[in-house]
């Protein structure tokens, strides 16, 4: 557990809804991306995430919480996720509880992340502008939906859409971006910069 997370804890066992919006400001965008291992729908995801968040603050969980914020988190997203498939019938793709332990440690090897970069890197080349876009300013600028919409002059569901369409294409490097938004939560200074405004594939 880092220094950023013993703060954010305190707050929430404090009453601070402000943990709360840190906790989600920070975790959110990974947590959802995870959902995507288990399940086919990213507005499905979405609401899995916000599910949790919720409870999490309602049934005032940090008081009972033994393990770090993204371990809590991340486990949780996985059993919501398999009570959904169970539920539903729906299909599991394979070999996730394999990956799971290696999302959750913060001891990964960076020149590996390196490696896993230039591999993300290389698949973007295959998005539509448009998609590759939406998806590197909200993974490497951490913006949100609104945010890019604005830039971009398009709506939130423009947004969201290509974003969507990204994380389906690069279904099977999942695991590398959220790796990369984990370590972008830790070290937000090797962002690269993203001008927004250069782009005029959306007009």
């Amino acid at each position: 557990m880092n220094d950023q997370e013993q703060k954010i804890i305190q707050k929430l066992r404090n009453g601070d809804e402000s943990g709360l919006r840190q906790m989600f400001d920070m975790y959110y965008s990974p947590l959802c991306v995870f959902a995507l291992k288990y399940i086919d729908s990213f507005d499905l995801a979405e609401d899995l995430v916000q599910d949790i968040f919720i409870g999490f603050w309602e049934n005032k969980r940090v008081e009972k919480l033994n393990t770090s914020l993204k371990s809590y988190l991340f486990t949780s997203v996985k059993n919501n996720a398999l009570n959904y498939i169970r539920k539903n019938n729906r299909y599991q793709i394979d070999a996730i509880d394999d990956e799971f332990d290696i999302l959750i440690d913060d001891s990964f090897d960076p020149e590996d992340l390196e490696q896993m970069k230039i591999k993300l890197y290389q698949e973007l080349e295959n998005l539509s502008e448009q998609s590759r876009i939406v998806f590197e300013a909200i993974i490497f600028q951490n913006m949100k939906y609104k945010e890019v919409a604005e830039n971009l002059d398009v709506s939130v569901n423009t947004i969201k859409t290509h974003f969507a369409r990204a994380l389906k294409q690069l279904r099977n490097s999942l695991d590398i971006v959220i790796l990369i938004m984990l370590s972008l939560i830790n070290d937000p200074d090797i962002k690269p910069f993203i001008n927004l405004c250069e782009y005029d594939c959306f007009y």
